[in-house]
């Protein structure tokens, strides 16, 4: 086994916190000030609801001085949250901001925002229980990257967002991979990395690569080139011989390549002007994070092979607990390690945000009430924002279908949730197809999880009991990393 692979008491830890104490906790609001940790943070970055401290019999329960927390934050695709667990897994404290939108040139500056969301998450963590944060983790969208300048650790391009594609660089890559690796697909970290190499004219001595989470992480820790082995595997890692393969190693641009560790490996301590500003412990660690969807995995604590996790967020991602490890770059289906055992799935394009484009958070739940999840719906949707799917169809010209539309809004709401459930459907499929461990229960997560109707469709249409995952937010899941690299 793998040296940087927890043994299955470790595992057990990360998967299985104690149980959460009967009655703890609640939730209450909470207001919290806004201020700009430096003159790039707007005001107008939205605060949401969070949970706050223990109550058990409606006394407020007091921390003794021995307590210790563990925080996780995800990066999504719209916004970020944070989660903030003991060792039980209960949850003291949770809350959620939406990227603000800064403009560089023409294009959204993405890293500035990402950075500004950061610090405003730490700010919004109750300043009586940061002095009990004894490490934190986060996770981020696969496959977003970023160029850097390895000297100051600074961006050098734009990022190139998880699901930008690079068919540019998918020859050369093909070239160059094994046959169906995970690399060979358009937006694989991989063409990324070789993209910009092929077609950026500065100096390339001092520039590095890293993941949206690797480079989040480096702003709290300040070692620059560190990841970890979920968030390096589209860029060619492989976790099974735990090293970069010799066919990566001898390109040019290796030497961008970062080191990486196992998600929730200690990389060191919270930096001390951070710890300074925000009244955080002098001995905060920083672990290395994960991808969302392994978080939202963890989260949800499906241990066992067959049983799988459907994150409905802005995409839909699945992951399918496996004895066999799946490859094949043709349908966007790839492997993570976990343990003895795989994480098989793959993430598409259809998801909340096409919901979103169509409907307000209000007519999704007044019109979700009005329909009957026990009858099909006629309607055969392919429902994508944009051009290109990446599972459980490779194609990077697929065109959204979400047409004719009827005039009811109900029975077009039905048709997206349905067609979103056969998709769904058909990825699981292809997953036993290709040799995976057969799914018997489904565990979602996401927001997509909160609606009820939905739920029954994708029962009805999976053929599957399907359920709301205890924990179904990927903050949760890094957290638990946090708690697993403290141990």
């Amino acid at each position: 086994m793998l040296s940087s692979i927890t043994h299955s008491s470790t595992l057990s830890i990360l998967l299985y916190p104690l149980s959460p104490k009967p009655g703890c906790c609640s939730s209450r609001k909470l207001n919290v000030r806004t201020h700009p940790w430096e003159k790039s943070v707007e005001k107008s970055v939205k605060l949401r609801t969070m949970v706050v401290g223990c109550k058990i019999d409606n006394q407020e329960m007091g921390f003794q001085a021995s307590e210790r927390l563990y925080l996780g934050m995800d990066f999504g695709t719209s916004g970020a949250r944070y989660a903030l667990i003991d060792k039980q897994g209960t949850i003291h404290a949770e809350g959620k901001r939406e990227y603000p939108n800064y403009m560089k040139e023409d294009s959204l500056d993405w890293a500035l925002s990402w950075k500004t969301t950061l610090f405003s998450l730490l700010e919004d963590v109750p300043v009586h229980l940061r002095p009990l944060v004894s490490s934190i983790s986060l996770d981020g969208t696969s496959a977003t990257t970023l160029i850097i300048d390895s000297k100051t650790g600074e961006p050098l391009a734009r990022p190139y967002l998880y699901n930008e594609s690079c068919p540019d660089a998918l020859p050369l890559v093909k070239s160059i991979a094994p046959i169906n690796h995970t690399v060979c697909s358009g937006s694989s970290t991989l063409c990324k990395l070789v993209s910009w190499w092929n077609n950026d004219d500065s100096d390339k001595k001092s520039t590095m690569l890293l993941h949206q989470a690797d480079w989040l992480l480096w702003l709290l820790h300040g070692q620059l080139g560190v990841s970890d082995y979920n968030n390096a595997l589209k860029v060619g890692y492989d976790p099974e011989a735990d090293s970069y393969p010799d066919w990566l190693l001898s390109q040019p641009y290796a030497q961008l390549l970062p080191t990486v560790k196992a998600p929730g490996t200690s990389i060191g301590h919270l930096k001390g002007d951070i710890r300074t500003q925000f009244g955080f412990s002098e001995d905060c660690i920083v672990c290395t994070g994960t991808t969302d969807s392994i978080a939202a995995f963890l989260a949800a604590r499906a241990t066992k092979p067959g049983k799988a996790v459907t994150s409905l967020g802005s995409t839909l991602a699945i992951k399918l607990l496996s004895t066999t490890r799946i490859e094949d770059a043709r349908y966007g289906v790839y492997s993570h390690r976990l343990d003895d055992k795989w994480l098989v799935g793959g993430a598409s394009n259809t998801g909340g945000a096409v919901l979103k484009e169509n409907f307000s958070d209000e007519q999704l739940e007044k019109l979700s009430e009005h329909i009957n999840p026990m009858e099909a719906s006629p309607l055969d949707y392919y429902p994508l924002k944009s051009v290109g799917e990446r599972f459980p169809v490779a194609n990077l010209k697929m065109e959204p279908r979400l047409h004719p539309r009827p005039e009811s809004d109900v029975e077009y709401l039905h048709g997206i949730l349905e067609s979103i459930a056969r998709i769904e459907a058909k990825a699981y499929m292809l997953l036993k197809d290709l040799g995976a461990t057969q799914v018997d229960e489904v565990f979602t997560a996401g927001g997509g999880a909160k609606n009820d109707k939905w739920t029954k469709i994708r029962e009805r249409v999976l053929s599957l009991p399907v359920s709301r995952a205890t924990q179904t937010e990927a903050a949760y899941g890094a957290a638990l990393l946090a708690l697993k690299g403290f141990q």
